[in-house]
């Protein structure tokens, strides 16, 4: 179907839908019912993160938070909860991975820093991590992360996202901040459906959803709701055509005498050969990846419950339970290349990852008072687990007669085990207000394990090509290439089993000397078991109401992150194929690699000049002043600078004659790259955050909701590593390969312009008896994807997406919705670093949003 076909039969769908919903309207006009209004920037909104004690509201907070409803999350189209947070927050991004086993844990930044430095809690407790590290959509730091599409968005009541430095309340990793997932509590029964379609896009463009949830009283205050959610997303790409044509004919570097040579055939027979491949070539549609969305099969389950045991006193528990299984597609293997046999596929082949991931959490515990002490004792364990293997690949070195299903190439396992005691009560001590005073201590026991596929898979192995194993015998008496393509595999050298234990205690006062004054102070301090150091975070920040519409706040504090254990102790055989510099043809080109990422106490990595990670250590300051300059009107705007010393980091593929050198002297001729993490930079970063929202009463109107959000942020990079001594010859120049940097200008881009200086999110929620309208327009400045030489450093121009969402609620039960997420279909600009086999030389680089274009949903919604 052309781009126009698949444009207009997805506006088709937008279009019936919504007359269904407007017609539904008509019919019922007398059921009127007020459609939820958008309570983004509401500035009454009650907040429990960022303070402890007395509740407070948004206006009120001593430091800047923005508060996300969960029906907003309806309004995007987004199925997953990341998704839907980088389409709302102007702080937060969330990145587009479009290859590999990467394009599942996606990292969602957070003012300019990596997902490893915001804390992500659930009903205000700690949630657990992913057992895979990140290694792309902009972030390739190795942290294993929060997986926020594993938390059901039916389960949300909604998000708080404190957009503060609060290492010394919660945690050393809450660097840039902290999202917290408040869990509903409500009573019926309710559930939707939605159905949706990418509008230009190859492969599979459609998804669906379909949650339920019920809630109910228990006893006397008590509750339970439990909530599930079923999701599927085809596969789906995008990929400008591959510009280099040569399928079938020689491959590069081998000529006509040589392949005659080797087969024992003529001159003229080997030219004859060549002119039916070209033959071939030009039938070819140049579809050279499968790269773009994964297909995702997934569901989730959730609970949450309360249950009053006497005066003052209540046991809790909630819980989520998740599995997704996932099909990614790869760079196109072809059939004269050294990864195939003509035997198993004569037309080539794209290589398939598929993973199953199984995740659940489980908290308990009894909060209350007890005389005027308030108190939450609670314990929680989670654990990810993340299965790799392929239903579709090949290990050449095995020959022609390899197996092209591979049940069982890796796993990787986190747990997480966490116990809280927090305490808290109010003092008079003849101020303004009470003293707040609250305490508490956490023991932590983390632990990550990886576990070994099966022996064929990492076994040593080793084919020559024979007469009959291709077609047209280009590469007889070549090796194959040595891997299971397209896969992550782990052999017992790299398996690992590694725990630490975090023992804290935090102490956090809130005071009042005026009416109008608070100055809250906290402390926290940690100890490692692993020696990655025993920190003390400090925060202080103040509010001072000058008036009731004008009120000024600032922060300052310290904090600290160890490195997570996947940065520690991660290591993996990778077997895709591998972007690397040809200084020929001054271009980047895919080649087979085995590439080996190593942790940096290996014996590989100390080879190559690693060292053991040090913890990383920073410093945060904030101001910002809360406007109301009149009724339903709130205006905040909040500046931010974080300092961060010796940032841990991943260096660049290291490559060329004198690392080869090196491993094959020690025993180690297989690997070509080698890749592991160090204290790479020192960092700073800046910015400011500004919210307005208005709300309108427009009598026989309607109502009207209007919020505009704006982010600025710049980071720098003021120090980086130098290059390791065992990287230097003899007169102290670098050994690695043309265009190879240690840590090159990739990397430092990756961290100061891969993400958009600048975003502007504005939206629209418009009300009238039962019809809503939802508007939303989103700008992502501009960005570069610098290169490791800095030779090819690309540029990506800023972009508007714009969103529509209408809506109808005929009953007091049924809402009816269509909506469309980048109605434009705006794209990123074709011009990233890419590579002629698999695309033309161009793509859409690592954008900030989804690259995919235009997708249109219908969703029916109940309640009851």
């Amino acid at each position: 179907m052309s781009v126009q076909g698949k444009l207009s039969s997805h506006a088709h769908l937008f279009v019936t839908t919504a007359f269904i919903a407007l017609m539904v309207t008509s019919a019922s006009a007398q059921d009127v019912a007020t459609a939820p209004e958008d309570d983004v920037g509401d500035g009454s909104a009650i907040i429990v993160t960022g303070v402890r004690g007395q509740a407070r509201t948004i206006t009120d907070s001593p430091a800047p938070i923005d508060v996300i409803g969960g029906e907003k999350f309806d309004h995007t189209g987004a199925a997953e909860l990341g998704d839907a947070l980088g389409r709302l927050l102007p702080s937060f991004n969330f990145g587009a991975n479009q290859a590999g086993v990467n394009s599942i844990s996606r990292p969602v930044s957070n003012r300019g820093l990596g997902p490893a430095y915001t804390l992500v809690l659930v009903n205000s407790k700690r949630r657990h991590n992913s057992s895979i590290l990140t290694n792309g959509g902009g972030d390739t730091s190795g942290a294993n992360v929060v997986d926020f599409d594993l938390i059901p968005t039916s389960a949300i009541a909604q998000v708080e996202v404190l957009k503060d430095s609060a290492a010394a309340q919660y945690g050393s990793d809450a660097i840039a901040g902290v999202v917290n997932v408040q869990l509903k509590e409500d009573v019926g029964l309710g559930g939707d459906v939605q159905y949706g379609e990418l509008g230009d896009v190859d492969g599979d463009p459609k998804s669906w959803r379909a949650r339920l949830h019920y809630g109910t009283r228990i006893g006397d205050g008590g509750f339970l709701f439990v909530s599930g959610d079923i999701r599927k997303r085809g596969l789906a790409y995008w990929n400008t055509p591959a510009a280099d044509t040569n399928l079938y004919s020689l491959p590069s570097g081998r000529t006509v005498q040589q392949v005659a040579t080797a087969t024992g055939r003529t001159v003229a027979q080997v030219q004859a050969d060549v002119a039916a491949a070209n033959a071939l070539n030009a039938q070819w549609n140049r579809d050279g990846a499968h790269n773009g969305d994964p297909q995702i099969k997934a569901f989730n389950l959730s609970y949450n419950a309360g249950l009053p045991v006497g005066d003052g006193l209540e046991l809790y528990s909630f819980g989520t339970y998740g599995k997704r299984l996932a099909e990614i597609g790869n760079n196109f293997r072809r059939p004269n290349s050294d990864s195939n046999f003509s035997a198993l596929f004569p037309d080539g082949y794209y290589p398939l990852n598929n993973t199953r991931d199984i995740d659940f959490q489980v908290v308990g515990g009894l909060k209350g008072n007890v005389g005027v002490w308030n108190f939450d004792l609670s314990s929680s364990f989670g654990r990810n687990e993340n299965h790799q293997y392929s239903k579709l690949t090949i290990r050449p070195s095995l020959g022609p007669t390899s197996p092209t299903d591979w049940p069982d190439l890796a796993t990787f396992e986190f747990r997480q085990w966490t116990h809280n005691l927090d305490v808290t009560r109010e003092f008079d001590i003849g101020l303004a207000k009470p003293l707040q005073f609250s305490f508490g201590a956490e023991y932590r026991l983390d632990r990550f394990r990886t576990f070994a596929g099966a022996p064929l898979a990492w076994q040593q192995s080793s084919y020559t090509f024979q007469p009959g194993d291709q077609q047209f015998d280009w590469r007889v008496g070549q090796v194959a290439a040595t891997v299971v393509q397209g896969a992550v595999v782990l052999t017992p050298g790299d398996e690992v089993d590694t725990t630490r234990r975090v023992y804290a205690g935090y102490l956090d006062l809130g005071i009042n000397p005026t009416e109008n004054w608070y100055v809250g102070l906290a402390g926290r301090f940690e100890h490692y078991s692993d020696g990655s150091g025993n920190p003390l975070a400090l925060k202080i920040n103040s509010r001072y109401d000058i008036s009731d519409a004008v009120a000024i706040r600032g922060t300052a504090g310290t904090g600290f992150r160890a490195p997570s254990l996947t940065q520690i102790a991660f290591a993996q055989t990778d077997g895709r194929t591998s972007s690397v510099y040809n200084p020929l043809t001054g271009r980047n080109e895919s080649q087979p690699s085995v590439a080996k990422l190593v942790s940096p106490t290996s014996t590989v990595g100390q080879l190559l000049g690693a060292q053991p990670l040090k913890s990383e250590h920073s410093w945060n300051a904030g101001l910002g002043v809360v406007l109301q300059p009149f009724s339903r009107a709130n205006i905040t705007v909040d500046g931010y600078y974080i300092k961060i010393k010796d940032r841990i980091a991943r260096t660049s593929r290291l490559s060329g004659t004198g690392v080869t050198a090196i491993l094959v002297a020690n025993g180690l001729p297989e690997i070509q790259q080698v890749e592991y993490f160090i204290n790479a930079v020192d960092s700073r970063t800046y910015g400011v955050d500004v919210v307005a929202d208005y709300r309108l009463d427009l009598g026989n109107v309607g109502k009207l909701g209007l919020t505009a959000a704006f982010n600025y942020n710049n980071t720098k990079v003021t120090d980086v590593i130098g290059l390791p001594s065992q990287l230097r010859d003899a007169n102290g120049n670098s050994i690695l390969g043309v265009g190879t940097a240690f840590f090159g200008g990739d990397k430092i881009g990756e961290l100061e312009d891969l993400l958009p200086r600048t975003k502007v999110v504005l939206s629209a929620n418009w009300t009238k008896g039962i019809v809503g309208l939802y508007l939303g327009a989103t700008r992502y400045g501009s960005y570069w994807n610098r290169t490791a030489a800095n030779n090819d450093d690309r540029y990506f121009s800023p972009k508007w997406i714009s969103d529509i969402t209408l809506s109808a609620k005929p009953t007091d039960w049924l809402t009816v919705e269509a909506g469309a997420t980048n109605i434009f279909n705006v794209r990123p600009d074709l011009n990233g670093v890419g590579s002629t086999a698999t695309t033309s030389g161009f793509s859409y680089g690592t954008a900030p949003y989804h690259p995919g274009g235009s997708y249109y949903f219908g969703r029916l919604a109940f309640a009851f």
